[in-house]
This record gives structure tokens, sequence and C-alpha cells, in this order.
């Protein structure tokens, strides 16, 4: 047992981790722009950091709360959900991992997420939905995939880099709500000048942070459905997984997807969205088929068929 458990430990992905690293650079570059843009429009170095400072820290600590608040879950004991449990804790001795909480959405959409900003510290919840639709095999692999994500701790960095994003929206909704004025005293061109460079720079700042958010978001939705199928040695049971959960997604009504929160997009297994978005650059998930091609490579690769 403990032999198997050595062979598939995921390890790091140099990919992934040079990607999450740059990504977090190039965030702090544009953010860096943001601050000298507020502290040019006259807002105070003390205010900034204070409102950023505490934004950022409550996106660490309690955004994983609020997102399972959101999505209408709760955590289970071992006793509310034995094989679930069981599962997970198979899993995260295959993987040699510290057990998560586990968690249950009441919901019909079939989906799974892993939340936290550590091993340590994560959550991994699966809905009802995904459970009564996936055999045993197929959901052993779609909780590998999470699993995968809490090793490769790509959720804190989604979630850190999230909040570059936020702050961005926030000072253009400001911006916008008081016309571009900031810290003036309504009397003067230069401070509505400031005002509506800021809203600019703060425009840029989230288009770029947008546009990083996704390619991340991509490219570890890959790493995660390769650590699922070293973990489990069948990449076959994930991708029979997707399929199903794609062909159940359409059957839901749209009002139904709609209800699902936004902001975990990005954060699901699969996007709970009826079709795929026409261009990549705008999509948190890559598309199906390439991600499916993918796993047959690696179950070829693992049969020693490759």
């Amino acid at each position: 047992m403990m032999a198997m458990a050595r062979r598939r430990k995921i390890g790091r992905d140099p990919g992934l981790q040079i990607r999450m690293t740059l990504t977090l650079f190039l965030l702090g570059v544009v953010y860096a722009a943001l601050v000298a843009a507020l502290l040019a429009a006259g807002v105070g170095a003390i205010v900034v950091g204070v409102i950023a400072g505490g934004l950022l820290l409550l996106q660490l600590f309690v955004s994983d709360k609020l997102a399972l608040h959101a999505m209408g879950a709760h955590e289970v004991s071992p006793q509310e959900a034995p094989q679930l449990h069981a599962t997970i804790e198979r899993l995260c001795v295959q993987a040699d991992l510290p057990k998560p909480r586990v968690a249950v959405a009441q919901t019909s959409m079939p989906n799974a997420f892993a939340l936290g900003r550590s091993p340590k510290n994560a959550t991994v919840c699966a809905t009802t939905g995904i459970m009564d639709l996936l055999s045993p095999a197929e959901l052993e692999g779609v909780l590998a995939h999470e699993l995968t994500h809490v090793q490769n701790r790509d959720v804190m960095v989604m979630t850190i880099a999230s909040f570059f994003a936020t702050i961005a929206a926030y000072i253009v909704q400001f911006g916008f709500f008081f016309g571009g004025g900031f810290g003036g005293d309504g009397d003067g061109g230069d401070d509505n000048v400031s005002g509506i460079a800021l809203v600019l720079i703060s425009v840029a700042v989230y288009i770029v942070s947008f546009i990083l958010l996704q390619a991340l978001s991509r490219y570890r939705e890959f790493a995660a459905d390769r650590g699922s199928g070293i973990i489990t040695g069948r990449p076959s049971a994930l991708a029979s997984a997707l399929m199903k959960i794609a062909g159940t997604m359409e059957r839901i009504p749209q009002r139904d997807l709609r209800a699902a929160p936004s902001e975990l997009k990005a954060f699901y297994i699969f996007p709970p969205t009826v079709k795929q978005s026409f261009t990549n650059l705008f999509s948190t998930h890559p598309p199906l088929e390439k991600r499916l091609a993918a796993l047959q490579r690696l179950e070829a690769q693992l049969q020693g068929t490759a």
C-alpha cells in the first residue's frame, strides 16, 4: 500500500508553478501601477494600505466560507456522508495529502470544487447532483482532480489573483458613480482629470487581470486532470465523468445554471454553462475535447502503449 502511495504521488507541475509565479508577478506589477494611480489621484497612502490589506485578508481567510454559503453547501461529517469521506480519505493516502474538510451542496447541478489557502485549510465540496450521477470510479476521478488543485496550491493563487481584479472593478464602479472625481474639493479640473485617469488605469488593470486569470485557470484544469489520472491510475474514469457532466449540464434549465454563484465559475471542475465560449480567451476552462484528448494520452502513457 505504501509503495502504491509513493508511486501515485502527484509531484509538482513545473509548467503550473511557472505560470502561477508569472501570473502573480505580472499582477503585482499592474497592481503597483494601480496603487500609484490612487496616490496620484489624492487618495491617502494609509487609506489605500488599510483598505487593500483588509480586503486581501478577507479574501484569503473568509472567501472560502462565503463561497460555500453562496453555493448552499455545508460541511458534512463521516457519519453524514460515509462514502464521500471514505473516498476522499483513500485518495489523500494515495496522494500523501492531509484530509481536507468535506462539504456537500444540495443542488441538481453536477459539479465539484476545492477551496482553501493551503492543503491544511482546504475544503472539497461535491454537489448531490454529481454524487447521484457518477459511478464510484468516476466520482473518485473527480475528487482526485479537486485534491490535485489543493496539492498544487493553485486555489490560493487564484484567490489572490482574483483580489487584484476585484479591487480594480470596485474602483471603476465608484469612479463612474462619482463621475470620475476622487478625493477632490469639487472646484479643480485637475482632480477630475486624475479621477478619470484612475478609472482608465483601473479598467486596464481589470482587463489584464481577467486575461491572466483565464489563462491560468485553463492550464490549472489540465494539471488537475493529469494529477487525477496519476492518483487513481485511471484517467479514463475522469474522462467518462466529464462527458457525463457535460451531457447532464446541457439538460439543466438555464435559470438553474444562472443561480450558480458566478464567482465560483473558475473553481468548478466543469463550467456551469450550457455552451462553451466561442473564444478560449474568455473561458475559464479548456474545451472538453482537449481535456479528453489529454486524458486519453495519459491513459496510454500509464498503460505503456504510448
